[in-house]
């Protein structure tokens, strides 16, 4: 998720109001500070994770829409479509999508980015989740 979502349990975003998408951090100097820190860490994980969601939407082209099955059914796609990938990933088989993945760390699918709601600004942070996400920042920049 992105700054334009709150802190809520289960969900953290990064800080707002400082530098975060991993384009700003090329060609520039490194994370300063702990809040940058915590930003960039939190940008290369939501790229990955867009990557891996893109690759398999782009694989396996049924959850590009998976049909109105019960929330339950539709996790245990997703979870067979994961299994999959580890299996071709595993037998060391040459597959084109996961291989141009491999090839451009950049590459992000467009199919990771559709039907994704639009994003809205929300001052409401519980406070929790507040300190949850200033711990992991703090861990963070002191292990730099």
């Amino acid at each position: 998720m992105d700054s334009g979502y709150r802190n809520q349990v289960g969900y953290l975003a990064p800080y707002k109001g400082t530098k975060y998408h991993l384009q700003e951090y090329r060609n520039a100097a490194p994370p300063q500070g702990m809040e940058e820190t915590f930003n960039y860490a939190h940008s290369s994980l939501r790229n990955v994770v867009e990557r891996s969601i893109g690759v398999l939407k782009m694989k396996w082209r049924m959850l590009k829409e998976i049909p109105c099955y019960a929330p339950q059914k539709q996790s245990e796609i997703i979870q067979a479509a994961c299994a999959l990938h580890n299996f071709v990933r595993n037998s060391g088989l040459r597959d084109r999508h996961f291989g141009r993945c491999d090839r451009d760390e950049n590459f992000v699918p467009h199919l990771a980015f559709e039907d994704q709601p639009e994003t809205e600004e929300v001052e409401d942070e519980p406070d929790s989740m507040n300190v949850f996400r200033d711990s992991i920042a703090l861990a963070l920049f002191n292990r730099n």
